[in-house]
């Protein structure tokens, strides 16, 4: 399945908003469907051909979706709170999941989505069925601080603003509502350890050894809260896990979703 809009695409309503969509196989009314939560400046075709292939190798459904403000979703209407990962995962997605019907599903994470995640699993415990977490953020580093700004520099003196063009409906938007929290004062004592110490479900954390956004400490850290996490740090891999290193990200997902009892027939999806 091609990773561009096609027949299984579609507008989701959610709270007054509308969220591009895109579903792998028919996650509507299934428990454990793999539900995939995009970077700080990802979409559904961030993702590219990922989730078919994991969703093919592990035998479930999935829902791939672009945040408000992101991809092909509803622009973002006014600045992003430095709360917007709490919002997203106590508000906007429990209410795409009633939408959809998706109960307890495994939630796939990367980067600001496996912050989501790992928030969405401690607030409702009894949820998701398990958390895979690509090189998640726990608390702001300064070398998270420092690559942002480094960018941010980048948006108006390369093409980068053009090749993000090319994924999401208001660039800018997409673009100043992520650099903008993360660069603001009121952001610097962000933390999520108090909600990855109150969930309950079993946690995959991949970190790659190069990332240029975050240190290996971050995944350490949900170990030591959640003793029984498994772990995964992956050398020549920076911070897009399941892009530099898409082979080994699927193996370990579907070897932790296999001994958990979550993973279906890998002939179907």
């Amino acid at each position: 399945m091609s990773t561009r809009s096609d027949d299984r695409s579609r507008k989701v309503l959610v709270a007054g908003s509308r969220l591009e969509c895109r579903l792998v196989g028919e996650p509507r009314g299934a428990s454990g469907a793999l539900v995939f939560l995009h970077e700080g400046l990802g979409c559904v075709s961030g993702w590219r051909d990922f989730p078919d292939r994991l969703c093919a190798r592990v035998g479930l459904p999935g829902l791939v979706y672009s945040r408000l403000g992101y991809g092909d979703s509803d622009p973002l209407r006014g600045a992003r709170s430095p709360r917007f990962m709490h919002d997203e995962a106590i508000v906007m997605l429990p209410a795409l999941l009633r939408e959809l019907d998706i109960r307890q599903p495994v939630l796939f994470g990367h980067s600001d989505g496996a912050s989501i995640a790992l928030i969405h699993a401690g607030t409702f415990p009894d949820v998701a069925r398990a958390v895979v977490a690509l090189a998640p953020h726990l608390f702001v580093e300064p070398v998270c601080v420092e690559s942002i700004a480094a960018i941010a520099r980048e948006y108006d003196r390369t093409n980068l603003r053009e090749r993000l063009a090319r994924h999401h409906r208001d660039v800018d938007g997409a673009f100043r509502g992520w650099t903008d929290v993360w660069l603001s004062d009121a952001f610097a004592n962000w933390n999520i350890e108090r909600e990855v110490q109150d969930s309950r479900c079993p946690i995959l954390a991949v970190q790659g050894n190069d990332d240029q956004y975050g240190t290996m400490r971050q995944i350490e850290r949900i170990a030591e809260l959640r003793p029984g996490t498994r772990l995964l740090a992956l050398p020549a891999c920076r911070h897009s896990p399941h892009l530099d290193r898409p082979d080994d990200v699927i193996a370990a997902t579907d070897g932790f979703l296999r001994e958990l009892g979550l993973a279906g027939d890998p002939r179907r999806t």
